[in-house]
């Protein structure tokens, strides 16, 4: 048994560094799949326990890949160049409005689709705007930090929004509309007090003035893509385009509010985000003449891959006796009472998401729930609270998060140099307060709706 406890604990350190550290832009299914298959081939897993992983993350992982598919369809539809457009003509040269519009994109995006697929979406979208704008890079980045940490929180008040969220929902069976009754109104404020306390942190960066932008973001990308004349995009046809894009936003809404119904009613929530990915791919089809080869070339399955490896290796963990073990150390101080547990476990998940990545954080946080033996409002309260330091407690340092690594990379990509110190200097100041607020809301909310 000593034998295991050290092979597993060493596999899941190694697989935590090399995903942190990603040398040479190295995807990060690769190191997470690597250490399942040594905990596989050691047989610390069996072959009942990989079934019963495949049932608990299978519906979460494609209901995730369905929504990330409807993302990466926004971009071939000219969605980042229009959204671009909007918020500069919106923002009317203000960069107070424009810090504001974009908090209020990153929330929409995020309950529109997913944490990762908001970051595949409004990074691009900032970065082209900001770009053609000519700000310089420390006035580009408190617009990209702020987007990014409320677009990786906003996936708190509804379950769906993030993979590891769906898949701690089936471990504790917790059905997807019940979460939301708990939650979206303690998270929202949690989120709102969040983009006010960023605002007072960066507003000394902020430009008060924006610069005229460049060119028409929008009409460049018709003119590439659609316009082989290259003359001026008109103003009907702009209008027509925006009844265009607000038609595909409407049905993505729409498929978003099927996924809570379908919870209700009992129906697997993974068949209507399919359902929805596929009908977006097929008028995409007809509406551009492209074949849907391209998108899924363009999707990151290895998510699934990532999220499979990972749960082996946190199963790995809890049947060498790691959630045994923390049982013990939490019992007592679950027991003390419901909102010293909610700040304690939430807080523990913060931290442990912060040092090893919030998708084994919260994976051992809700395992070591379900051994405690709470009563149902406990058990649910409690999670929401580990969730709230899983979506938003891990905020702290840049590694936190899946979402944020990804973040990251499209920044690398995009040659935008955003170190720990720029991070820190807002983090260290925004996210442990915002923690607790919202972990606190959370409490008297459950007081008062299900006392």
């Amino acid at each position: 048994m000593s034998f295991q406890i050290g092979i597993t604990g060493l596999v899941f350190v190694l697989t935590m560094l090399i995903i942190f550290w990603r040398p040479r832009g190295l995807n990060e299914a690769w190191p997470a799949s690597i250490g399942a298959s040594i905990i596989l081939a050691t047989g610390i897993v069996s072959q009942q326990d990989i079934m019963d992983i495949i049932s608990k993350i299978g519906g979460a992982s494609i209901t995730i890949i369905a929504t990330i598919v409807m993302a990466v369809i926004l971009e071939s539809f000219g969605f980042f160049h229009w959204a671009a457009a909007k918020l500069a003509r919106f923002s009317k040269g203000s960069g107070y409005r424009l810090y504001w519009n974009i908090q209020l994109l990153c929330f929409l995006m995020t309950l529109l689709f997913n944490n990762d697929g908001s970051i595949l979406i409004t990074t691009p979208i900032l970065i082209l705007l900001l770009k053609n704008m000519q700000l310089k890079l420390r006035q580009q980045i408190p617009y990209l930090l702020s987007g990014a940490l409320i677009a990786t929180a906003s996936s708190a008040p509804i379950g769906v929004s993030n993979i590891v969220n769906l898949i701690a929902l089936n471990i504790i069976e917790m059905s997807l509309w019940m979460h939301t009754a708990m939650m979206f109104i303690p998270a929202t404020i949690g989120l709102l007090f969040m983009s006010f306390l960023m605002f007072f942190v960066v507003r000394k960066k902020l430009p008060k003035k924006l610069p005229d932008s460049v060119m028409d973001i929008e009409e460049s990308f018709f003119i590439k893509n659609f316009h082989p004349l290259k003359t001026k995009l008109s103003v009907e046809t702009k209008r027509k385009r925006t009844r265009f894009m607000m038609k595909i936003l409407l049905f993505v809404f729409i498929m978003r509010c099927l996924l809570f119904v379908a919870s209700y009613v009992n129906v697997p929530i993974e068949i209507v985000a399919v359902f929805g990915s596929v009908v977006l791919l097929l008028w995409r089809w007809y509406h551009l003449r492209t074949n849907p080869v391209d998108i899924l070339k363009k999707t990151p399955w290895h998510i699934l891959i990532f999220a499979f490896s990972m749960y082996v290796i946190i199963y790995g963990l809890h049947n060498v006796g790691l959630t045994a073990l923390l049982v013990q150390w939490c019992e007592p101080i679950v027991n003390q009472g419901l909102i010293q547990a909610s700040y304690i476990m939430g807080g523990l998940v913060s931290i442990l998401s912060n040092f090893f990545n919030n998708h084994p954080a919260l994976m051992i946080g809700t395992i070591t729930l379900t051994e405690m033996g709470l009563d149902p409002i406990t058990l649910k309260t409690i999670y929401l609270a580990n969730i709230i330091g899983s979506d938003m407690g891990s905020l702290l340092l840049p590694i936190g998060t899946l979402a944020s690594l990804i973040w990251m990379s499209i920044l690398r990509k995009n040659k935008i140099k955003v170190t720990w110190k720029d991070y820190l200097s807002v983090s260290l100041l925004v996210i442990p307060i915002s923690t607790i607020v919202t972990l606190t809301l959370l409490y008297f909310w459950v007081q008062f709706v299900f006392a």
